[in-house]
């Protein structure tokens, strides 16, 4: 299993970076990628089309934007960059300004998956945000994300007995476990993020053995739509997904528990 910090060297840390725009932001990331020979200058170039594209849903939390592209030739191996900003920049995002922007290049789309899942853990633990801006050196951020048991540590809402209730959707019989889909522009990031939020939620209410969650790209939400009950993602694309035949609901923070638990209510009825 690839861990976080085997994908993020501290040769791949920037802490004190400088960018005029949101375009220079995602390129300082890139640039790290570059230097620490996990892929090439087109691949900075393609994480910046995908905000052209698709809009600033990457941005998935309050100053945070997590910049990636699909897996192409211009990635020789999977890792991931951090540049934390002197000065914020603005996405176009509700959840500007941005001082945090991690990369991620991945030879495909499943290597990368327990990295991802390590980090969108660590980014749930109340106070992650000001301790992930607090650390001085590259060493100690490193530390804490090999250690995330040291962020936050509050304990979770025991679950009442409405949430612990059976789930049902309207008009889809339940023959087995009903599925929400995640979705971002490419699949292999942010959507993994709002799947690892999710399925914390779910596992809270004790509706994990009742509901799965797949984390896809638009393409493959589309033709994905009628075996799920549900569509979890940003404004910008719901706005690609156009009108499905199942609700969709518009997340902007990924890493809130709160918001997913608030959609999860008006989805089931709660």
């Amino acid at each position: 299993m690839t861990s976080l910090v085997d994908l993020l060297p501290s040769e791949a840390i920037d802490l004190h970076g400088h960018a005029d725009d949101w375009r220079a932001a995602i390129r300082a990331a890139g640039d790290l990628l570059v230097a620490t020979g996990v892929a090439t200058a087109e691949y900075t170039a393609a994480m910046i089309g995908n905000v052209e594209e698709n809009g600033p849903y990457i941005v998935i939390a309050p100053g945070f934007a997590f910049a990636h592209a699909r897996p192409s030739p211009a990635v020789h191996r999977t890792g991931m960059s951090w540049v934390r900003l002197e000065r914020p920049v603005e996405f176009g995002s509700p959840n500007d300004p941005v001082d945090l922007v991690v990369a991620l290049a991945a030879s495909d789309s499943g290597v990368h998956t327990d990295a991802m899942a390590a980090l969108a853990k660590v980014l749930l633990e109340p106070g992650a945000d000001q301790v992930l801006r607090a650390v001085r050196t590259p060493r100690q951020l490193r530390a804490l994300l090999l250690d995330e048991a040291e962020i936050g540590g509050a304990a979770a809402e025991k679950p009442s007995a409405t949430q612990a209730s059976v789930p049902h959707a309207a008009g889809k019989p339940r023959s087995g476990p009903l599925k929400i889909l995640t979705v971002c522009g490419n699949g292999v990031g942010t959507s993994l993020f709002l799947k690892s939020t999710l399925e914390s939620v779910l596992d809270r209410w004790h509706w994990t053995p009742y509901i799965t969650v797949e984390a896809t790209d638009t393409i493959s939400a589309k033709g994905k739509a009628s075996e799920a009950v549900a569509v979890l993602t940003s404004g910008e694309i719901a706005k690609t997904l156009g009108n499905l035949s199942i609700p969709v609901q518009v997340i902007e923070n990924f890493t809130s528990a709160a918001e997913v638990d608030r959609a999860l209510r008006e989805l089931f009825d709660l």
